[in-house]
C-alpha cells in the first residue's frame, strides 16, 4: 500500500524486496501531489490533481525501484531493493 498526502508525505507501508507481480494500492489524499513508480520495467503513476484510490498490478524484478511525488521529487521519495 502507497500514499502520498496529506500534506508533504509520500510513503509505503512495506517495502517490497523479492520478484514477482504484487497488487499496489495507493491512496492518493491530495490535488497537489502523485505517487510514481519507476524501476527495471515498470513506470506507473496516479495524476496530479485527482484524488482517491488506484490500483497497480506491476512485476518488479531485479533492482532498485523509486517512487516520488513528481511535483515535488527533491524532498517527497523514497526507494527499495528487489533481490
Amino acid at each position: 500500500k502507497g500514499t502520498v498526502g496529506p500534506g508533504f508525505t509520500i510513503k509505503l507501508a512495506s517495502k517490497p524486496t523479492k520478484a514477482g507481480k504484487i497488487k499496489l494500492v495507493v491512496s492518493d489524499k491530495s490535488s497537489q501531489h502523485n505517487f510514481h513508480l519507476s524501476g527495471p520495467g515498470v513506470n506507473v503513476k496516479t495524476s496530479v490533481g485527482q484524488t482517491g484510490t488506484k490500483t497497480f498490478t506491476v512485476t518488479l524484478k531485479k533492482g532498485t525501484y523509486k517512487f516520488v511525488c513528481d511535483p515535488h521529487k527533491s524532498f517527497m521519495k523514497g526507494s527499495f531493493k528487489v533481490s
